[in-house]
């Protein structure tokens, strides 16, 4: 069935928005999300915060928050009303569901959120919340569309979610497995960053080729509220058109808007201490909200000297005592410029911090709050890996030459970069670790809604076949540990090997053999398969076997299964197979055995590590 519009997702760790683009008109428009904003109130906004909140059952009359396409909401509520009360019981609130999908260490579908509560009666995965967004924007889209006269179902359309381009293979398709649980169907999966880009392009219109030429490499610099992600872009001369290829992704960092608010919110109560006026935890929590508005006043307003703060008691008179402060510009400048975006040198990366022998076991957020060395550290890996290519190499011409790959444009995204001074202080940054000489800034960009109106772009591009598109592919080189072949030898563990099945930059659609080789496959009881990845060995071909996993690689997924046996042949006994690697058209990537002598295969499934 042809498709009738564009439906972009952005599904942010702290807000979610939705870009739409009707095929039968140009451009394109950002959905309003209708979202509660208080007990039997129904608003709209154009962003959607990334939070759910649990509610005891008796904390609220039936049907308070009741959504025009769902049911009475009284279990779940999600988006401004949900952060906003959630806010004042910590306890029942989900935040930050995207960072704990991607994170390796636990099961995305154990129900674990709200972390660390012993007060909701019933908890939810990661899994779950990011379900339960994603059904609450597609219902959203609906219920929009309805009123606006046009006869759209879900299915009557192209669907992009983006994601981080540091997600690896087990998040992207937890992701897309949420989204058709959600009842969204089969999505397309799209990098944040390369979304930011389209909609850049597409708000420049044809004046975007004379903002960029062939040579320029592109760093898309991503800061929301909750991340921080960054992306290379190349731009090539093909024939006379320029060409734009992802040459580079970052690593998936748990550093953004929300750590400096919370540090804001640790400066002003050690003011308030030295005042001999104390907080208690719930009074904390509201101040790092307020720090966060005041953060927002005195970015906006640069003729604002400081951004008054009043902290309520929780008393419930109305005369309960409030705590006033008031955050002033140096401090600001202080904690986020100098502490998050401080002017460090390019070689100056991010420290490892000393760690205990235990710890207490949550997120994995960045050790190192300060971004300017990420950055530094993502750059300094790029040139690794485009070293690692000729192709690469070729593409990333002269840039390649320094101790750093360093680009001559930047586009930023993410909210943090609504704020001029944060833009301007980048900038510096780059043009002192690139010799003094500028970095041009890509302007025009809308940093907290361009995401989903790219996705929506490049979701209208797919179903159309018309306009710009970025060459892209696998972020990353995957592998699989193979067990070594050789003696056994009393207090020696061999190394894993790791076979190469998905090269850097294999294109979405596409299927690889791994041809002129035969492995053994273990069938008819368990057995376990170790997955690897890396972000910066873009040269290596398939078939090619690293002879140590553990020490080359960083290792994503660890899957034990039982796969069925064939007839006649014994369990356990090793069958030869081939392998084949897919990268569906979705983004997604799937990896079949298959036997060597007959039709029979077995697909095997990426799965987060547990262990």
């Amino acid at each position: 069935m042809t498709a009738r519009f564009s439906l972009g997702i952005d599904l942010g760790t702290s807000n979610c928005a939705m870009g739409l683009s009707d095929l039968d008109a140009e451009g394109t428009e950002i959905v309003p999300i209708p979202q509660i904003l208080a007990a039997n109130q129904l608003g709209e906004k154009p962003t959607l915060p990334s939070a759910l909140y649990l509610p005891h059952p008796e904390e609220f009359r039936p049907g308070s928050f009741q959504l025009p396409w769902d049911g009475d909401g009284a279990l779940r509520i999600v988006g401004q009303f949900a952060r906003d009360h959630g806010a004042l019981v910590p306890d029942r609130l989900v935040t930050s569901a995207k960072s704990w999908l991607s994170n390796p260490h636990i099961d995305p579908k154990e129900r674990t959120l709200p972390w660390r509560s012993e007060s909701a009666e019933e908890k939810l995965s990661p899994f779950d919340c990011s379900r339960l967004y994603l059904a609450h924007l597609g219902g959203a889209f609906v219920h929009a569309a309805e009123a606006q006269g046009r006869d759209w179902a879900v299915g009557d359309g192209q669907i992009v979610v983006t994601v981080p381009a540091s997600f690896d293979e087990v998040a992207r398709s937890l992701t897309a497995e949420a989204a058709e649980a959600a009842g969204l169907g089969a999505v397309t999966l799209l990098e944040e960053p390369q979304a930011a880009f389209y909609a850049w392009a597409a708000r420049a219109g044809r004046e975007w080729r004379d903002a960029v030429t062939p040579g320029d490499v592109v760093l898309v610099c991503d800061v929301g509220g909750g991340t921080a992600d960054f992306s290379l872009i190349a731009v090539t001369d093909i024939d006379g058109n320029l060409e734009l290829e992802r040459i580079s992704v970052g690593e998936h960092i748990l550093l953004g808007g929300d750590n400096m608010d919370l540090a804001l919110a640790y400066t002003l109560q050690a003011k308030l201490e030295a005042e001999g006026k104390s907080l208690d935890a719930w009074q904390f929590l509201a101040l790092v909200h307020a720090a966060a508005r005041a953060k927002i006043a005195l970015f906006e307003d640069a003729g604002l000297a400081e951004a008054p703060i009043a902290v309520p008691s929780r008393g419930s008179s109305l005369f309960a005592k409030t705590i006033a402060t008031a955050l002033d510009r140096d401090t600001l400048s202080q904690v986020v410029l100098d502490g998050f975006f401080a002017r460090t040198a390019l070689d100056d990366l991010p420290r490892e911090a000393r760690r205990a022998g235990l710890q207490e076991f949550g997120l994995p957020y960045a050790s190192d709050p300060v971004i300017s060395k990420h950055l530094a550290r993502f750059l300094t890996r790029s040139l690794q890996n485009v070293q690692a290519s000729d192709k690469l190499g070729a593409l990333a011409g002269s840039r390649a030459g320094g101790p750093a790959l360093m680009p001559t444009a930047v586009l930023f995204n993410g909210g943090v970069f609504k704020a001029e001074a944060i833009r301007a202080r980048v900038l510096d940054l780059l043009a002192s670790w690139n010799g003094g000489e500028a970095v041009r800034e890509l302007e025009g960009a809308e940093p907290d809604l361009a995401v989903a109106q790219g996705a929506a772009i490049y979701g209208r591009q797919r179903a159309t076949g018309k306009g710009l598109r970025i060459k892209a592919g696998a972020a990353r080189s995957y592998y699989v540990g193979l067990e070594t072949s050789m003696p056994a030898i009393p207090g020696f563990r061999p190394p894993v090997k790791a076979l190469c099945v998905v090269p850097q930059g294999m294109q979405e659609g596409t299927t690889q053999l791994i041809e002129g080789r035969t492995f053994g496959l273990v069938t008819g009881e368990a057995a376990e398969f170790r997955f690897f990845s890396s972000a910066v060995r873009s040269g290596d071909t398939p078939g090619q076997i690293l002879p140590d996993a553990e020490r080359e690689l960083e290792e994503t997924s660890l899957l034990e299964v039982e796969l069925p046996a064939l007839p006649d042949v014994p369990a356990g006994q090793v069958v030869p197979v081939r392998i084949e690697a897919v990268v569906t058209e979705l983004g997604t990537l799937e990896l079949w055995m298959k036997h060597a002598n007959s039709d029979r295969r077995w697909k095997i499934e990426f799965q987060v590590r547990t262990q």
